[in-house]
């Protein structure tokens, strides 16, 4: 009985739609993060920290964010109370975004030129890395808190990110995190890609992460 490749047949729409997102996005000059992470790994807090050094820059420019979760709008209603625009997806069950649920949204968006899109993706280091979605980059949010293995168990999420970022490391010694084992394995995924330390509660490490992604932007094409 011959098989039928449905996983890739599913896997080649979205990647269709995803480039046509992309080139839409890029067209107008907006730069866009899809930004993986486990729960409570400090997705949002790193948002939060970038949009806000993004508006106190000499070149400050419009931030948008689209919250990505399998229920609730918690994260949303705090992005916003730090005024910014932020958007919603509740997938009701599904694991990780497509590019379908954000084009829906960006339907629905009024986006400026030359802006910055950060997507926070659903939580969970497995499904939202097969998955683009019309990013420039993804970027994979760790916290100390996990465990120093995650590179090694979850080698794709690390392997296509950009980068990563390494969160609540003012815990890494009470929690037994080694930073030398987890950045041996980000090496061994992602050989010479950056890693940036991010303390979520004080901004620390953010400037570094944000100057970073200053230089990517400003680097493709369409710019």
């Amino acid at each position: 009985m011959p098989t039928i490749e449905i996983r890739r047949a599913v896997y080649e729409a979205n990647d269709e739609r995803a480039g046509r997102i992309r080139a839409g996005l890029s067209s107008r000059g907006i730069f866009t993060v899809n930004i993986l992470g486990s729960p409570g790994a400090g997705k949002t807090s790193v948002i939060s920290r970038l949009a806000a050094l993004v508006a106190a820059s000499p070149r400050p420019r419009p931030v948008a964010v689209i919250e990505g979760d399998v229920a609730s709008d918690i994260d949303t209603r705090a992005l916003r109370a730090l005024g910014i625009e932020a958007w919603q997806i509740e997938t009701g069950g599904d694991c990780h975004l497509n590019a379908a649920m954000i084009e829906g949204i960006l339907g629905r968006m009024t986006l400026a030129d030359k802006s910055w899109l950060f997507i926070e993706n659903i939580g969970n280091l497995v499904c939202p890395a097969e998955f683009v979605i019309g990013e420039d980059l993804k970027l994979v949010v760790a916290s100390a808190a996990e465990g120093s293995d995650k590179p090694y168990k979850y080698p794709t999420a690390f392997a296509r990110s950009a980068a990563c970022v390494l969160t609540k490391t003012d815990i890494a010694e009470a929690v037994g995190f080694d930073e030398d084992f987890f950045r041996a394995g980000w090496e061994a995924v992602s050989p010479g890609a950056p890693l940036f330390p991010v303390n979520g509660r004080t901004g620390e490490g953010a400037a570094e992460l944000l100057s970073w992604l200053e230089e990517v932007a400003a680097a493709r094409p369409e710019a």
